[in-house]
C-alpha cells in the first residue's frame, strides 16, 4: 500500500507542478505539441526515478557537506545519456525541446525529491517515488499540450482532429493558444478546477 501511495499520490493529491509549484517553467515552455511533451514527461520521469535510486544507495556515504554536488553531478550525467539518446532516435523532438532537456539539471523537482526523499529512504522506495513524481509532472504536461495543441492548431501528435466541415461553417484554430501566456492561463484553469474539486485540497 505504502509502495502504491508513492506511484500515485504524486499524480493528484500531492502533484508536483498543480500541488507543490515545481517545475513549471518547462511544464510552460515544451506544452504546444503533444510530441514534445510526452518526451519531455518520458525524461524527466527516467531521470527522477533513477538519481533518486542512485543518491538513495549512496546516501550513507555521501559527505553532508557536498551532497548538493554529488546530487548535481549525477543528475547532469542522466541528463546528458537521455539527452544523446534523443539524438540518436528522435532528433526532430530533441530540436523542438532545444535547451529545455539540459535543463532538467536544474528542474525543482528533480533536486526537491533527491534532498526531501531519497537521502532519507531506501533505493526501491526512492525509485518509486521518483516515477511517481515524474509521472505526476508528465501527466500535467500532456494535458496542457492537448488542449494548447487541439485548440491551438487543431491537431493532436500532428494529426488532424478538427472535422474539415466545422472550418467550412468558419471555425478557426486559436493562435493565441500556442504563445506563452496561454500556458500560464490552462495552467491556472487546471490548477483551479484541482483545488476546487479535490476534498483534500479544499481543506488544505
Amino acid at each position: 500500500m505504502k509502495n502504491l501511495k508513492l506511484l500515485t499520490n504524486p499524480l493528484n493529491n500531492e502533484n508536483p507542478v498543480t500541488v507543490q509549484v515545481l517545475g513549471i517553467c518547462s511544464a510552460l515552455a515544451v506544452t504546444v505539441q503533444m510530441k514534445p511533451a510526452i518526451v519531455m514527461a518520458l525524461s524527466v520521469t527516467v531521470v527522477t526515478a533513477f538519481s533518486n535510486l542512485i543518491i538513495s544507495m549512496g546516501r550513507n556515504t555521501i559527505p553532508p557537506r557536498i551532497r548538493i554536488i554529488v546530487q548535481l553531478v549525477v543528475v547532469a550525467f542522466l541528463v546528458i545519456v537521455v539527452d544523446q539518446i534523443l539524438k540518436a532516435y528522435v532528433y526532430d523532438v530533441s530540436k523542438k525541446l532545444s535547451v529545455f532537456v539540459g535543463l532538467i539539471i536544474t528542474n525543482c523537482i528533480l533536486m526537491g525529491r533527491l534532498e526531501a526523499f531519497a537521502m532519507a529512504n531506501k533505493p526501491w522506495n526512492s525509485f518509486l517515488d521518483g516515477i511517481g513524481n515524474g509521472a505526476g509532472y508528465g501527466v500535467i504536461l500532456i494535458a496542457l499540450a492537448t488542449v494548447r495543441e487541439m485548440l491551438g492548431s487543431g491537431t493532436l501528435l500532428g494529426h488532424k482532429v478538427i472535422p474539415a466541415a466545422f472550418y467550412e461553417f468558419g471555425y478557426q484554430n486559436n493562435g493565441m493558444m500556442i504563445l506563452p501566456p496561454m500556458a500560464l492561463i490552462t495552467l491556472g484553469l487546471i490548477i483551479w478546477i484541482q483545488r476546487g474539486t479535490n476534498t483534500k485540497l479544499i481543506e488544505k
